[in-house]
């Protein structure tokens, strides 16, 4: 049967913290009694000590006598504490008896003894010893102490340890009972974040990417676990605004032309308009652009699901960037722009038919957006680590709020180009890719008006 996790780790917790509980309880309670035994033990041998000590004294060396009356006080005193005593003389004659005196009260006093022991759980029996009575290094005689071995409580022992023992067993049941609130309540604190992240993972699960885990818990590892799961959440949320995004826009960029093509055949086949040569290469045109189009997305496919094969080998980045100016220049000079290249040589290793691929695309743009009479220059150098090549135009800038967007497919600051200035609208998402993949970096700063600089960085070895 399948438990909840705050009910596991209830009953973990609840078990190991009654077993600590009950193991402290117990081997207190047996350390405690021991040593009250033990300390029992000695006290019933002082005890016999002292009554030999206290009837030595009652002898009289200058009359060879006893003081009886004091022999009686002792007695007494004694057999009240429980020592049941028989005096005796030098000779061997019987000077005091507890139980000729009183039987009675012997037989009492005994048996609330054994009564008490009993109770205490504790077993024994009465034990006689005899200990010899000396005077000034003479023997004046003897007494036998009979008493219950190998210790008895008296009233006031067996009070205290009673008390003891029911201060100790309320004491293992308030830790018990507190062991239970601490157990429910670290449980519950432990269950209560992960219960909720499951929540949540359910939630993601359905679609729900906009839910969040709110609080902080403040142990470690769950707060690693709640970063993590709002970090998927957030993650899915803008992948799934970008398929939604990219449906959107691969259906508006396609729309354009197939309705141009479309439009353009139905007057055509209806004999609205006369197949002419013009209207035909207006057709072509747009089936071109569809291709180009479709391609590109091959392409940025291939490159994103990793099955694009770089073919690495030692550039120059100055070399490609000469390369790549050559082949524009044509069109530079029909759009009266001046197109360089200049700086160092800068060495990486990388594929370098894609690295020109990056390089046209940004030169292509960086002439697609320059006004005539303007410029666009490659330069090139290199640092301890990597190989830098960065474009640079005086054409019409981009905004600064809209610089965060400009590598993602289909976006175009200039909302009023249309498609044949614009180009497909994913050739710097393509370019960045490109880059990310020999691990490096592409970057872009840009002044409305002033132009644009972008900066790719390529690793000089990986």
């Amino acid at each position: 049967m399948l438990r909840s996790l705050r009910a596991q780790l209830s009953l973990s917790i609840l078990l190991i913290l009654l077993v600590m509980v009950t193991l402290i309880s117990a081997a207190s309670n047996w350390f405690i009694n021991r040593e009250f035994e033990e300390y029992m033990i000695r006290q019933e041998n002082d005890r016999s000590v002292s009554i030999v000590n206290d009837l030595g004294h009652q002898y009289n060396d200058l009359t060879g006598g006893w003081s009886r009356d004091f022999l009686h006080t002792i007695g007494m005193y004694s057999l009240y504490d429980g020592y049941i005593l028989k005096i005796y003389g030098a000779r061997g004659t019987l000077l005091w008896d507890a139980e000729n005196h009183d039987m009675s009260l012997c037989g009492q006093i005994m048996g609330e003894i054994s009564d008490r022991m009993k109770d205490a759980k504790k077993s024994g029996a009465f034990v006689t010893r005899t200990y010899p009575i000396s005077r000034n290094g003479k023997q004046a005689g003897s007494v036998s102490i009979t008493y219950y071995g190998p210790y008895f409580f008296t009233e006031n022992d067996y009070r205290f340890i009673k008390t003891l023992n029911g201060i100790l067993l309320a004491v293992g049941l308030l830790s018990a009972a507190f062991a239970v609130a601490a157990g429910t309540l670290l449980a519950r604190r432990i269950a209560r974040p992960i219960s909720k992240t499951a929540y949540i993972a359910t939630q993601i699960s359905q679609g729900n990417y906009g839910i969040r885990f709110e609080s902080t818990p403040n142990t470690r590892e769950l707060q690693e676990m709640v970063t993590a799961i709002n970090h998927l959440a957030e993650a899915l949320s803008e992948q799934e605004s970008l398929r939604k995004r990219l449906t959107s826009d691969v259906a508006h960029e396609l729309r354009t032309p197939l309705s141009a093509v479309s439009s353009h055949l139905e007057a055509m086949i209806e004999g609205i308009w006369e197949a002419t040569p013009e209207r035909l290469q207006s057709c072509q045109e747009e089936i071109k652009r569809l291709a180009s189009l479709v391609a590109d997305l091959q392409r940025l496919a291939n490159i994103e699901d990793g099955s694009l094969k770089l073919v690495k080998t030692r550039v120059d980045l100055h070399e490609i960037a000469l390369t790549a100016v050559r082949n524009l220049e044509s069109e530079g000079m029909k759009k009266r722009i001046a197109l360089s290249a200049c700086g160092s040589p800068a060495y990486a290793d990388a594929d370098r038919e894609r690295i020109i691929q990056v390089v046209m695309n940004l030169l292509s743009n960086a002439l697609r957006y320059t006004p005539p009479n303007g410029r666009v220059e490659v330069e090139t150098f290199e640092t301890e680590s990597e190989s830098i090549l960065r474009v640079k135009d005086t054409g019409i800038g981009i905004p600064e709020e809209e610089l965060p967007y400009i590598f993602e497919r289909f976006y175009r600051t200039d909302k009023s180009r249309n498609r044949k200035t614009g180009g497909t609208g994913i050739g710097l998402t393509i370019a960045k890719s490109i880059v990310e993949s020999h691990g490096g970096k592409i970057t872009v700063e840009s002044t409305v008006g002033e132009g644009s600089r972008f900066t790719v960085l390529l690793p000089k070895q990986r």
